[in-house]
């Protein structure tokens, strides 16, 4: 789940159709091996989360091109499934999600710094660099000079974009005489991270009050919907959490507000996620047309 290949920092809540498909395919084929889904299954699916046939089909078209997905012809049907590049982009996106977290308890007073000078003409490299470094948690200290939290390593990114002899990256800790949460509040725009946690946890809480108990079934879906269609909600559900996490880079909890509204936000989505997650599987093998890659 790296830079614009999966998420525009700039769309909101409602994704683009590459977004939602994205989360789809990470939800329901990345690990089930050499899986792959029939157009009309993706378009099934992402109707019931508003995104029209015509703009399924150009965005399947404009991943395949991307290298994002394969493709294959089963008869009269076309079945599309992850490369190795997509692969990597969403393996990337569910450690963010189920083993990084939304919270750093045990940031250790280490700091990545990259430095990086590119020619003018460089623009679109340029803005390659700054939309992963973002996803990697990285903020522009100064223009040419980006910082990240912890320990991160940048070397896939880096080349991958081919900019190794134009980048150098350091691991240093702060002297004494900065002062942190300045500096973190000058790198990072900490009312717009926190006002997506807050508008995240707004919009989903209200799915939690027809939450069955623990033990009593799959109830009756009265209110949320999630469990009408368990597949449609938790696709929503997922990439609105990454749209959520896209700008954050995991501050230290000592650095930030004692309110910092990403840790009620991370248990919303859990406790949703988990309601959903075998309800959308069940459903997935009943819906969804597949194939095996070739």
């Amino acid at each position: 789940m790296e830079n614009d290949d999966v998420l525009d920092p700039a769309e909101g809540p409602q994704q683009r159709p590459q977004s939602l498909m994205l989360a789809f395919f990470g939800n329901h084929v990345l690990e089930e091996g050499d899986l792959c889904v029939s157009s009309g299954s993706v378009i099934d699916v992402l109707g019931r989360v508003g995104v029209g046939e015509q703009a399924v089909r150009s965005t399947l078209t404009r991943m395949v091109n991307r290298g994002l997905l394969s493709r294959q012809r089963e008869g009269r049907r076309m079945y599309f499934g992850l490369t190795p590049h997509a692969r990597r982009i969403l393996e990337d996106g569910h450690a963010r999600i189920w083993t990084r977290g939304a919270v750093d308890d045990a940031w250790d007073g280490t700091w990545t710094l990259l430095g990086f000078s590119l020619p003018d003409s460089w623009k679109s490299r340029r803005h390659d660099l700054r939309s992963r470094l973002t996803w990697s948690g990285f903020g522009p200290l100064y223009s040419g000079l980006w910082i990240a939290p912890g320990e991160v390593d940048v070397t896939a990114v880096v080349e991958e974009l081919g900019l190794s002899d134009h980048v150098k990256v350091f691991r240093a800790q702060a002297a004494d005489l900065t002062d942190i949460d300045q500096m973190i509040r000058d790198t990072w725009d900490l009312e717009s991270i926190a006002a997506r946690y807050t508008s995240f946890d707004a919009r989903w809480t209200p799915h939690l009050a027809s939450e069955p108990d623990t033990g009593s079934g799959s109830g009756s879906g009265s209110g949320s919907g999630s469990d009408d269609d368990p597949i449609g909600t938790r696709l929503r559900l997922v990439s609105e959490w990454l749209w959520t996490i896209r700008t954050d880079p995991r501050l230290p909890a000592r650095h930030l507000p004692p309110d910092w509204p990403a840790g009620p936000a991370q248990e919303t989505f859990r406790r949703l996620a988990a309601r959903t997650e075998e309800p959308a599987r069940r459903m997935a093998r009943e819906l969804l047309d597949t194939a095996r890659a070739r």
